[in-house]
């Protein structure tokens, strides 16, 4: 199987280097694409000088200006798709995803996995350094949704995954309108409408070193509202339509 990583960015000039480095030590050759949002310190700059003083395999897709993770990702899987990758993975930029997980993200894939999360909430995932408030939002966030919408997966907010092409194509990527958070359920959601197999690969997450943080507190309102919104449309609104 041919994997590609997606790697959004934006300002993360201090970080891209060794993420590139390590994705290439975890799997040798492995292909790269880079969409950057007009990052002002020359991140796309220095990913494609990188690329080309390490033999190729690291495109980089520039895009005028900051649109959001959700949007990055759509753009990227569909550039992956149309170049005939077999599995599209997203990466944070930031070093918060340790590269050295990508063989099992890709392994899942090959054996069979439609969507291979990399998850903190299974055995053998950690979280390191993150305060107990933070972890009980997150849990509470992520059973929430599990239970609105019927997903069996402990750990549906979390950003470093997996997918096949085969299940990536089956979703109408235009129609998808989530950011940060709310991407992701939005995605797992539409592999588990679609008929596909989630499984969950334990990672340990860490807090970026360098740079600075994209995620806000909207975002986190924005997914518990979208999480609602899917759960009534599709387990309220059409069971009331089909008993008329």
């Amino acid at each position: 199987m041919r994997p590609l990583v997606v790697l959004p960015t934006y300002n993360e000039a201090l970080n891209i280097e060794e993420v590139l480095e390590r994705a290439r030590e975890a799997v040798p050759g492995l292909d790269v694409l880079v969409v950057d949002d007009g990052s002002p310190d020359g991140t796309a700059d220095i990913a494609e000088a990188w690329g080309e003083a390490h033999g190729g395999g690291v495109q980089v897709m520039r895009r005028a200006q900051k649109s959001g993770l959700g949007s990055a990702y759509r753009a990227g899987f569909a550039e992956g798709l149309k170049q005939g990758f077999d599995v599209l993975i997203e990466m944070d930029s930031d070093l918060s995803h340790d590269p050295a997980a990508l063989p099992s993200l890709i392994s899942a894939v090959e054996h069979g996995a439609s969507l291979a999360i990399g998850s903190r909430y299974v055995p053998g995932g950690t979280i390191p350094n993150w305060k107990w408030h933070r972890k009980a939002l997150s849990r509470w966030g992520n059973r929430y949704a599990g239970v609105v919408l019927g997903l069996e997966v402990r750990d549906a907010t979390a950003g470093y995954r997996a997918y096949s092409a085969d299940a990536l194509s089956k979703i109408d990527l235009a129609t998808i309108k989530a950011d940060g958070y709310g991407f992701q359920i939005e995605m797992a959601y539409e592999v588990k409408r679609n008929g596909g197999r989630i499984v969950e690969v334990p990672i340990s997450f860490t807090d970026r070193i360098r740079g600075e943080s994209k995620m806000s507190g909207k975002i986190v309102v924005e997914a518990l509202a979208l999480v609602t919104w899917w759960g009534v449309r599709d387990r309220v609104l059409r069971r009331r339509g089909s008993h008329r």
